[in-house]
């Protein structure tokens, strides 16, 4: 969980702000500071903002504040479902976006994943609410809300992967397509995939908000964009682990524009495959759950997906050795018992 001083302030810090500050701020009407200065804060900035007194915490803690901030930076959540679900966390919106915001990590001491589905599987939700945003440059360009059914035997014994586009459905864009698009999408696209929980009024985001790799397709030119979060596997050791990678495809149409034509979820181990829908469903509650969430940094989410590139690098060499090792013994038995034989068919 992200700390709580985030968005909380210190009774120290109050009074030592108070003491030096309370002509100040007593001086300005709480309208103004409402209406005039809070209103143009970023969520980060606002929390901060409400650590320096007391008044102002209990401004900077009003849901219009940050229902206004989620809305601006998800546009998903203006929708109706997401605006009701988000209405109904602890804090509101306050709750989401402390959620959602922070760049998520893998807990230090993560349960196992067995004494997970124990404990916890009687509680999950019934479905997993997708909200997603697309941005370029700051202006969006794609946004969904997408509602996944959790219960049925396809979903739970199924690959989880979940799809935003219809495959002859393609969403166009204003943007050029042209030989700078590959570098131009990797610095600029940035991505939100917010997951929901609406049993459990918790949420994440499964993106490293800008893209931790870029391909463009020799043949077709098409640029395949990924985003990825790394979580605890749940096996109880903080080196199993699991990705969760979501894909963007764009394309150029015939009049030179670039277009969206994939946008989609999966979830896999560290051996590279993908994970059904009840063990997805198990690790994404145990992240939103107990998954420790870090600010959000330029080139934090491709760093961490680096880290874990070694990661796994390190466990495929020891594996290999392990392999190595073993196939050594087997040939050394091999080679003794053909040489017994041998032995024996000779004195007999």
């Amino acid at each position: 969980m992200i700390d709580e001083s985030f968005f909380s302030p210190s009774p120290s810090s109050i009074t030592g702000h108070e003491k030096k500050s309370t002509t100040t701020i007593s001086s300005v009407h709480s309208d103004i500071l409402l209406n005039n200065i809070l209103t143009r804060l970023d969520g980060p900035t606002l929390a901060s903002t409400g650590c320096a007194s007391t008044e102002l915490y209990t401004l900077s803690t009003q849901q219009k504040l940050w229902s206004d901030i989620c809305h601006a930076e998800w546009p998903s959540t203006t929708h109706p479902h997401i605006h009701h679900i988000i209405s109904s966390f602890p804090d509101g919106p306050r709750s989401f976006f402390s959620d959602a915001f922070p760049l998520l990590v893998p807990s230090s001491d993560p349960p196992k994943l067995q004494n997970y589905h124990r404990h916890e599987i009687r509680s999950s939700p019934g479905e997993l609410i997708s909200a997603v945003d697309i941005h370029y440059k700051d202006e969006i360009i794609y946004s969904k809300v997408q509602t996944t059914e959790t219960l049925s035997g396809w979903f739970q014994y199924s690959p989880f992967r979940i799809y935003l586009l219809d495959p002859k459905f393609v969403v166009p864009t204003e943007i050029r397509f042209d030989n700078d698009s590959c570098r131009n999408l990797a610095e600029c696209l940035k991505l939100s995939w917010i997951v929901i929980d609406p049993t459990g009024r918790r949420a994440a985001n499964l993106s490293s908000f800008g893209a931790v790799s870029v391909q463009q397709h020799w043949l077709t030119g098409e640029i395949e964009l990924k985003f990825a979060t790394i979580m605890a596997s749940g096996g109880g050791n903080r080196d199993e682990l699991a990705e969760s990678e979501i894909v963007v495809t764009c394309g150029g149409s015939s009049g030179g524009e670039l277009h969206v034509t994939e946008v989609s979820l999966k979830m896999q181990d560290m051996d590279g495959s993908n994970l059904s829908g009840k063990d997805s469903l198990v690790i994404l509650k145990n992240g939103m759950v107990n998954g420790k969430r870090i600010a959000a940094k330029e080139d934090a989410g491709k760093k961490r997906y680096e880290e874990y590139l070694r990661i796994k690098k390190e466990r495929e060499e020891r594996k290999l050795r392990r392999e190595g090792r073993l196939d050594a013994i087997c040939i050394s038995l091999a080679v003794l018992v053909c040489s017994g034989l041998c032995m024996l068919a000779w004195f007999w």
